[in-house]
């Protein structure tokens, strides 16, 4: 389409508009390599089906559905990178080197001091729930 007033740049909004598509496409790709490949993602995927479940179930308020979402959004966010770097480390390092050790050792404690937190976010949010239903 030919632009209609020549003293304007062209309008580039529906490639960029593709470009940003494609992003997004490649963002999900990743996910979903990670989900086929990664053992500890495809058990955080299931903890977060249950813990959506247990939400529902339970009638959370909206405040405590938003510590929820942030705590899994955080899990899973340190398990990308977290696959990301072992990636990395695993291309530029395939024989054993102390530093290649230790970065996918830092990047795994990430992932477990993500995955405390979000522990932390679950109790305080069920925790009184399943007390209560304990009878206690």
């Amino acid at each position: 389409m030919a632009n209609p007033d020549p003293h304007l740049p062209p309008r580039r909004f529906p490639a960029l508009l593709r470009q940003r598509a494609a992003s997004f496409g490649y963002a999900f790709r990743g996910v979903a390599a990670a989900l086929r490949s990664e053992v500890h993602l495809q058990f955080h995927a299931g903890a977060t089906v249950a813990v959506l479940g247990l939400g529902w179930y339970c009638g959370l308020a909206r405040w405590e559905w938003a510590l929820v979402a942030l705590a899994v959004g955080l899990v899973w966010s340190l398990e990308l990178v977290n696959t990301a770097i072992e990636a990395v480390v695993n291309l530029m390092s395939p024989e054993y080197h102390p530093l290649a050790g230790r970065a996918k050792d830092v990047a795994a404690g990430a992932v477990l001091a993500g995955a405390v937190a979000a522990l932390a976010v679950g109790l305080l949010v069920f925790g009184p729930r399943a007390w209560a239903w304990l009878g206690a």
